[in-house]
């Protein structure tokens, strides 16, 4: 039986193995989304195809069409080259896929080209003290008045606030409507006056994460994306995409071959981890898992491509089971490592820049973040399985 994909794709997988061979060199080795070599790289990777690949040439994306077969095929090269696949973050995994979608084509052409060039970083105004799981219930106002909205109120994990240009915010415009119909999603300028952004730190110690505080922040009218009160239904389409990108299987394959390779160098009393049973039947059990999340990835992706076919539950579960298998796998790591998986900052004993120690914190606080594990588990049953909803309670007044 023959397994290949046939010439044409023999012929394009040798074209990104030899564009990888000349350019390789060129891709940053860090996440550093303002610098310079990130978006030329970026710029790179665009004009050949090898990111942004279907957005149309005239928002600055390669506008090819959809192929699954070659997307995975550039996936497959970039991770066994271990090669930085261009620029990521909430404007371009999130924001452009629904601007696209649902956006007006003002919208289109002002925001698309500078985000996914890397001249326009985004974040997110969804979560707040009192609307994280329920984010419907959000009391972030925004009031008409003339021709710009009026904003007050408090966000919180805004991750990446501290160094975003623009913000996508869920505000409430219709206080007197149901709470899933009186929201509108608004995107404004993070230089507008009125914004305060306060770092937090998080569990790898870093600020990743941010609360930003609106007193009287004006924004134009037309910066609405779709109409007023309709922002439930952008923020779904967002949310969709977002836990889409939040642990991909192609970076876990990446992480994998990297983890390989720790284990073929690391030693106890001169035997190889790789050699040794216990520890090769974990690293199997994780192989196994990323290749079914890489194959549910592109069940995904040729439901989207396909008008009318909905992934369904191979959708809803690509947050749940990627956040979880890449914290088993940077956890693996750290046990192969035995007492220098402890190390930690500026240890001399550190290995990969203590990203293993580093992804394993940042990836128990996704199994948290963008709705927990348990919420997931809530939405899989309900919507993907159909089970019973979960009762709801009155409160004792």
């Amino acid at each position: 039986m023959d397994l290949s994909f046939g010439p044409e794709y023999d012929d394009f997988r040798g074209e990104v193995v030899t564009f990888l061979a000349n350019n390789a060199d060129k891709a940053p080795k860090g996440g550093d989304l303002r610098g310079q070599q990130a978006k030329d790289w970026q710029k790179l990777l665009i004009e050949n195809g090898y990111t942004c690949r279907t957005i149309p040439k005239e928002f600055g994306g390669y506008g090819a069409e959809p192929d699954i077969i070659k997307t995975r095929i550039i996936a497959e090269e970039f991770s066994k080259a271990r090669v930085n696949t261009g620029l990521g973050g909430q404007g371009i995994s999130m924001l452009v896929p629904t601007l696209l979608e649902m956006g007006t084509q003002e919208q289109k052409e002002h925001f698309i080209r500078p985000t996914i060039m890397g001249d326009m970083i985004w974040c997110q105004g969804y979560s707040e003290p009192g609307a994280g799981s329920d984010l419907a219930a959000l009391s972030t106002a925004a009031v008409l008045d003339g021709d710009e909205w009026v904003i007050n109120g408090q966000k919180i994990w805004t991750s990446t606030a501290h160094i975003a240009d623009w913000i996508f915010c869920l505000v409430r415009s219709e206080p007197e409507a149901p709470k899933h119909k009186g929201i509108s999603f608004l995107l404004f300028d993070m230089k507008t006056p009125g914004i305060e952004v306060r770092p937090l730190v998080d569990m790898t110690g870093n600020a990743n994460f941010n609360e930003t505080f609106f007193t009287d922040v004006r924004v134009p009218k037309h910066q609405i994306v779709g109409e007023r009160g309709q922002g439930w239904q952008v923020a779904n389409a967002i949310l969709g995409h977002e836990r889409e990108t939040l642990a991909p299987a192609n970076t876990a394959q990446t992480r994998i071959n990297a983890l390989i390779e720790l284990m073929k160098n690391e030693t106890v009393d001169g035997a190889r981890l790789i050699d040794n049973p216990v520890y090769r039947d974990r690293l199997m059990k994780i192989q196994g898992k990323v290749m079914a999340m890489r194959f549910n990835e592109l069940r995904v992706l040729s439901a989207r491509l396909n008008p009318g076919q909905d992934p369904g539950l191979s959708r809803m579960i690509t947050k749940l089971e990627g956040t979880e298998l890449r914290h088993d796998l940077e956890g693996l790591a750290i046990d192969v490592m035995g007492e220098i998986g402890l190390a930690y900052e500026d240890n001399p004993h550190l290995r990969g820049a203590g990203s293993w120690q580093r992804e394993y914190m940042y990836f128990l606080g996704l199994i948290i973040g963008g709705g927990t594990s348990q919420i997931q588990k809530n939405i899989i049953s309900e919507r993907g399985l159909g089970m019973p909803r979960e009762p709801k309670f009155e409160k004792a007044s």
